[in-house]
């Protein structure tokens, strides 16, 4: 399934908005969390700053996603910035714009059901994975490798992801 657009109110860590249509071409990992969500401050964040420093920027784009349905007041825009400070948050980090029901925008179009979710995008931004709770290090790895051996490959209908692995002679079978 192509990933829906991202429906963000204010970015930090990032001098311009983001676009997952900006970031095709790369593995785009998407961390949802709230700052007050024990699980998301234990094992999802760290899993993110993990995976930042692990792969290369320009081959792994790895966002966070600030996903508030609770707490409102106590989780405004001053309060995170402060957080990701504190934290030393390095990646971009947008606020999902709060929808018509309990839920935001972003949270709700890609059909998250708590936090911390993680989300994990191929290069032509089609979803391949997506995990609720604590998702294992090795396992996350692993996906994020697997995605790194494809090519994305442009077609006249749109994208194809080829495993580089069935390539021979710098030529793919789509």
């Amino acid at each position: 399934m192509q990933a829906p657009e991202l429906d963000v109110t204010e970015w930090f860590n990032t001098d311009t908005p983001l676009t997952l249509d900006n970031l095709k071409g790369r593995v785009v990992v998407i961390e949802a969390f709230q700052m007050l969500c024990p699980g998301c401050v234990l094992h999802g964040i760290p899993l993110a700053q993990s995976i930042q420093r692990t792969f290369p920027e320009e081959k792994v784009a790895v966002i966070g996603l600030h996903t508030v349905f609770e707490h409102h007041n106590a989780m405004t825009p001053v309060s995170l910035q402060a957080f990701l400070h504190e934290y030393r948050i390095t990646f971009p980090v947008g606020v999902d714009k709060q929808g018509a029901g309990p839920l935001p925008n972003t949270m709700s179009r890609f059909g998250m059901r708590g936090t911390p979710s993680l989300v994990l995008l191929d290069q032509a931004g089609q979803i391949v994975a997506h995990h609720l709770g604590q998702v294992s290090e090795l396992q996350l790895g692993s996906e994020i490798g697997s995605l790194l051996t494809q090519e994305v490959v442009s077609t006249k209908g749109g994208t194809v992801t080829v495993d580089q692995s069935e390539c021979k002679s710098g030529s793919c079978n789509v």
